[in-house]
């Protein structure tokens, strides 16, 4: 989900840019000059994307103060911070205002003497929405945290993820790990996508591929003891023509219940997939052309690996 930015027109240099600077950590980043198009509903677009905000930045000044529409947005977000009992509002201060009193006993990041500490401390606020290599998924009977590590193995390209799912009625866990290693078709592509800046957006791709890979074949362990479980699923994308293996490992950890615990690999994948889709940003128009290259210099090279 993105981080909505609240700010007066007459700020919209200073948004625009710490709006950039986000991106560049890999936020996802809401601002209506980016976001607004001709003829758009300007109340219902603002509306339904501050609902579906991960945070709302609120940039305080003497123009935004004043600013009845900045303070509807204001009074948005807090009523999210009330429903929801979390953190939803950070206020960012630019100048010295005066800042409406329910926002006075939160800490806010100070851009009026140093810009790159309130910026410093902006990234710190939304890291745990903005991560690409960690994360929590919140359900009614699992508690699932999650982490994605790369690299390569024997000149392949890899990915680790592992998973530890927490039982909220039941004293056990479990600890997962999926290594997936590609064939030589998936790191030339990743290499490619990386060098290019685009290796996070690849690594997600291949990470959500899987998940529906395993999703079409049974990728289930069961857990029957306190001995870790060990399996290998060969898996492949026919649209890339990229092929992996993923080896498998699962052990459950707490107290022993004398009940087999089964655990959906798929399942893992999935979560990890929805939760970087909703943190990740959007590419922008270069981006996109950028992969679009890639596209046509991946398959030349598959042709060419063919025609050796």
């Amino acid at each position: 989900m993105p981080i909505f930015i609240s700010y007066s027109h007459q700020d919209s240099d200073f948004a625009i840019k710490l709006a950039s600077q986000l991106v560049q950590h890999k936020a996802h980043v809401w601002i209506d000059k980016w976001e607004l198009q001709v003829g758009d509903s300007i109340i219902a677009r603002i509306q339904d994307a501050i609902e579906n905000a991960s945070a709302l930045l609120v940039i305080l000044s003497k123009a935004s103060v004043e600013s009845e529409w900045c303070k509807v947005e204001l009074e948005s977000g807090l009523h999210r911070e009330l429903d929801e009992k979390r953190v939803v509002v950070l206020p960012v201060l630019l100048e010295d205002c005066d800042i409406p009193p329910f926002l006075k006993r939160k800490i806010y990041a100070d851009f009026r003497k140093n810009y790159d500490k309130g910026l410093q401390s902006i990234l710190t606020a939304v890291a745990s929405i903005t991560s690409d290599s960690l994360g929590r998924h919140k359900g009614d009977k699992l508690h699932v945290d999650w982490s994605v590590d790369h690299g390569v193995i024997e000149g392949n390209f890899a990915l680790e993820i592992t998973v530890v799912e927490q039982a909220t009625n039941v004293p056990y866990s479990t600890l997962t790990t999926i290594r997936i290693i590609g064939d030589d078709n998936l790191t030339q592509r990743h290499q490619m996508f990386d060098d290019a800046g685009l290796g996070w957006f690849h690594r997600t791709v291949t990470i959500c591929s899987l998940a529906m890979a395993a999703n079409e074949q049974d990728t289930r362990l069961l857990l029957e003891d306190e001995n870790r479980k060990e399996t290998n699923f060969v898996m492949s994308d026919p649209k890339s023509g990229v092929h992996w293996v993923a080896h498998v490992t699962s052990r459950r950890l707490g107290m022993d219940t004398g009940q087999s615990i089964l655990i959906d690999i798929g399942g893992q994948l999935n979560i990890v997939c929805n939760d970087l889709g909703q943190t990740l940003r959007k590419l922008n128009s270069e981006e996109l052309k950028k992969i679009e290259e890639i596209q046509v210099a991946h398959d030349m090279w598959r042709k060419k690996q063919g025609d050796d």
